[in-house]
């Protein structure tokens, strides 16, 4: 694999770039934090997107350095700093990071990107709105925000409300992770390939190959969530109706289900329902995106986005306080207030 020495892009040295051959490449360059993004860095993606296709390559690869995965979401924590103080660097970060995903869907250059490993949050953000997403064996894709009190953002719940039966609506409520296999069952990935092919990608494309050309698709892929009949729970709008009837249900898994969804913010897992009932709706990414947009800054201003995050990745003592004891209590005028 004949490869152009990586280069750090003017905006930062936590993504690095790349040309080989035909192939641009965009390289997430924070293993340490497991690629957490931050504001720079999702303009530097943006940016080297732009540059490669100025520079007339013939696709584009966005991967992730460590051994870990591609990344782990976005930088919440900075989020969480920022809206404690008061000011307007984290809308700043969710704005930059909304226009580097409808970048990546909109670019004239193919994006491939190779999602091994784990793939969350603003990760799936960068990778799941490629012309072509390939992930492996290895890979853990998830969109947990209703932990943190938060919503899955970045687009995702354009792919998620169009996922089979009511697949995208259990990840989304209860931040369940799937593997490569669901991932491209489920409509958030193209294609499984061995965690060692990556170099054979790149020569591929390297030398001018068709991005379609990069192994078989979804013909012969299964995945559990498809088959374990949980669809009827997650079906309607009312959170808590979907939440009551796991419970009642003599599943075990279905009753897992109900405690995921328990242990995460009740105000985030409404919020993140009614959102997702929204973007089923809409025609375009675009429309889901400008639905982050506004959601974003008002979800981080709640409560329970900081004692989320606090719970999680600050004290990490796991028992978040949340505003709401119960999805119970959680008034759906509320929920609306935000959503519209």
């Amino acid at each position: 694999m004949r490869e152009d020495a990586w280069q750090p892009t003017p905006t930062t040295g936590d993504v690095l770039t790349a040309r080989t051959g035909a192939l641009g490449r965009i390289r997430l360059h924070r293993p340490q934090t497991l690629n957490a993004l931050t504001t720079p860095m999702v303009v530097a993606v943006r940016r080297a997107l732009h540059e490669h296709a100025g520079a007339g390559a013939g696709a584009v690869l966005l991967d992730g350095a460590g051994e870990r995965g591609l990344c782990a979401g976005g930088d919440v924590r900075a989020v969480r700093e920022s809206v404690l103080a008061g000011t307007d660097a984290g809308v700043e970060f969710f704005t930059e990071e909304y226009a580097t995903d409808a970048a990546v869907a909109t670019s004239p250059v193919p994006v491939v990107a190779w999602m091994d490993g784990i793939v969350m949050g603003g990760g799936v953000g960068l990778s799941v709105h490629a012309a072509v997403r390939l992930v492996t064996g290895r890979t853990r894709l998830a969109m947990p925000e209703t932990i943190i009190g938060f919503f899955p953002d970045v687009g995702a719940l354009w792919w998620l409300s169009r996922a089979p039966g009511q697949s995208g609506t259990r990840m989304a409520l209860t931040g369940g992770t799937v593997g490569g296999a669901d991932a491209v069952a489920l409509g958030l990935a193209d294609r499984l390939l061995d965690a060692d092919q990556l170099p054979a990608v790149v020569d591929r494309l390297a030398a001018g190959g068709e991005v379609t050309d990069l192994g078989s698709g979804n013909e012969e892929v299964t995945s559990a969530w498809l088959t374990d009949g949980l669809d009827p729970y997650f079906a309607g709008d009312d959170p808590v109706a979907v939440v009551q009837r796991l419970e009642a249900a003599d599943d075990p898994v279905a009753r897992t289900a109900a405690a995921d969804i328990r242990a995460r913010s009740p105000f985030a897992v409404a919020v993140t329902l009614a959102a997702l009932r929204r973007a089923e709706t809409m025609t375009s990414l675009a429309e889901v995106l400008e639905q982050d947009r506004r959601l974003a800054p008002r979800l981080a201003a709640h409560p329970d986005f900081a004692e989320g995050v606090r719970a999680q990745l600050v004290d990490k003592d796991r028992t978040p306080r949340w505003t709401h004891a119960r999805l119970e209590d959680v008034d759906p005028a509320e929920v609306a207030a935000v959503v519209d």
